[in-house]
């Protein structure tokens, strides 16, 4: 845990060992910063609201309606209320972001159709003039992996959309909750690891997942952006 005076302390929540903060984690290294972590999914049970300062919600492969299959989610989304509650900054990306979507009373529910692979993320109007997404490109790829959408919640503003997931951004009291639908902290490495670990090639609307992994450039471009969001969002307030 960072020291003190050090800059915010940070606190992640994991959902399984390939599901990482990707490259979260050297933007966090370069300055200092320690963050904690919690898997519930291990039998870890939440940290005191008064530890953090904020919290970043990883994703996975479980659903947020899904808490017979995964009982320790019923503690995580207690937890994740408290934390908004408590009005800490809170960043969510994929599942962390449905989970988020749903404590600030959004319905979550699966899509029409699966969103995996290299998809253009559009801005909208008031992402454009977001202080997050400033100067990003107004449309851009974004790798996506998730059968699950949310509703805009009540009081939130829409920030990103793609083709198929009008609900790819939003933000909530004035930017202090921050949830991304797409995966904007994930590296090469952890798709090669998500890659072993699924089963996609059963999946028919899926065109060649597996080239995916290979797209270096767009990693590498998608991290830049993901680093530069992270500079304004975590900036002193």
């Amino acid at each position: 845990m960072s020291p003190p005076g050090a800059g915010p302390r940070v606190h992640w929540i994991q959902h399984a060992p390939a599901d990482d903060l990707g490259c979260i984690a050297p933007w966090l290294a370069r300055r200092g910063l320690e963050p904690g972590r919690t898997a519930f999914y291990e039998g870890d049970t939440a940290p005191a609201l008064d530890d953090f300062d904020v919290l970043l919600i990883l994703g996975g492969s479980m659903n947020v309606d899904e808490e017979a299959l995964y009982p320790w989610l019923v503690e995580e989304k207690r937890f994740v209320a408290a934390a908004l509650a408590a009005g800490k900054r809170v960043l969510g990306i994929c599942l962390g972001a449905q989970l988020i979507a749903e404590a600030l009373g959004a319905r979550v529910a699966r899509n029409s159709e699966s969103e995996i692979g290299w998809f253009d993320l559009r801005l909208s109007s008031a992402g454009r003039a977001s202080r997050w997404f400033a100067d990003f490109p107004e449309t851009y790829p974004a790798l996506h992996w998730h059968a699950y959408g949310f509703e805009l919640p009540s009081g939130a503003t829409h920030l990103a959309a793609s083709a198929r997931c009008e609900q790819q951004a939003f933000e909530y009291d004035d930017g202090r909750v921050l949830a991304l639908q797409y995966h904007p902290e994930v590296t090469a490495a952890n798709v090669h690891r998500w890659l072993a670990d699924e089963h996609l090639d059963a999946a028919s609307d899926l065109p060649s997942p597996r080239h995916m992994a290979t797209a270096l450039d767009s990693f590498a471009a998608a991290n830049r952006l993901t680093q530069h969001l992270l500079d304004r969002w975590l900036a002193p307030q």
